[in-house]
């Protein structure tokens, strides 16, 4: 895998509507996967809005990958992600404000991390992305091939323990059932449990998603309330309601001070 060392010093036609994007984006917690596992994805039963990987249905997905093809449009921005194991089409409906100042620091030759919703239009998977920044770190790449790997590992040992019919208390949900970003504190714990979503929209969903990054998680002191501001291209104010409501519902906590935070 080749990477682009100025990053770190310091298209196609897609159809889909802004309004099913946002929708879905409240919904349905965020998958880490490989762009070889997205296009290895079958349609979940009847429902051809969902997709399968590795017996679990998904919805919204999280991928890193080096970004080539823009095409701008006054309405939305299309762009090609190559992460090694395939390429994948991604779309950016250009709606709010912060939408326009996220794809400002895109450019062609650089990693990013996406967060859309997993889509297909004539046989061929893309993303409605909600969400995209710069990857400035070589580790978030490893990370999130390590979370790839933990989520597909603990999906197929959960349709494992289904199919062996073992003697459990309720049936267990895979983290996308259960709506979580599919990122855990722990990637060694087999076990654990990650933390139910459900319901998280808009803003806080980006607050959370991003503070549940593994490199985040990784990180003692938190994340610094400036540095979510930045990074996901937000007023200041909006990101401290979102951490109100986040530190209320018991997902995020304080560290070091009022302006660090971190994801349970």
């Amino acid at each position: 895998m080749m990477f682009s060392e100025s990053q770190f010093d310091g298209g196609s036609q897609i159809a889909s509507s802004p309004a099913t994007a946002a929708a879905n984006r409240d919904t349905f917690g965020l998958v880490p996967l490989t762009i070889k596992q997205i296009s290895e994805a079958s349609h979940s039963g009847d429902d051809k809005s969902n997709f399968n990987v590795s017996g679990a249905d998904v919805v919204n997905v999280s991928v890193v990958g080096m970004v080539f093809n823009i095409v701008e449009r006054n309405t939305d921005v299309t762009f090609s992600l190559d992460d090694g194991t395939g390429k994948l089409d991604c779309k950016r409906w250009l709606n709010e404000p912060f939408d326009r100042l996220q794809m400002e620091e895109i450019r062609e030759g650089i990693y990013v991390h996406v967060d859309g919703h997993l889509k297909s239009f004539k046989g061929e998977k893309h993303v409605a992305v909600f969400s995209v920044r710069p990857v400035t770190n070589f580790d978030e790449i490893t990370f999130h091939f390590i979370a790839c790997i933990h989520h597909h590992a603990r999906t197929s040992k959960v349709q494992k323990i289904q199919g062996d019919g073992e003697n459990i208390n309720s049936t267990p949900k895979t983290p996308i059932q259960n709506g979580t970003s599919g990122f855990v504190s722990t990637l060694s714990s087999q076990h654990s449990v990650p933390f139910n979503v459900d319901g998280v929209k808009g803003v806080d969903q980006l607050v959370l998603s991003y503070l549940q990054n593994p490199a985040n998680l990784a990180n003692e002191k938190g994340i610094n309330t400036d540095e979510l501001s930045q990074k996901l291209k937000l007023p200041f104010d909006k990101i401290m309601e979102s951490i109100k409501t986040l530190e209320e519902e018991g997902v995020i906590y304080s560290t070091i001070d009022e302006s660090h935070y971190k994801a349970c």
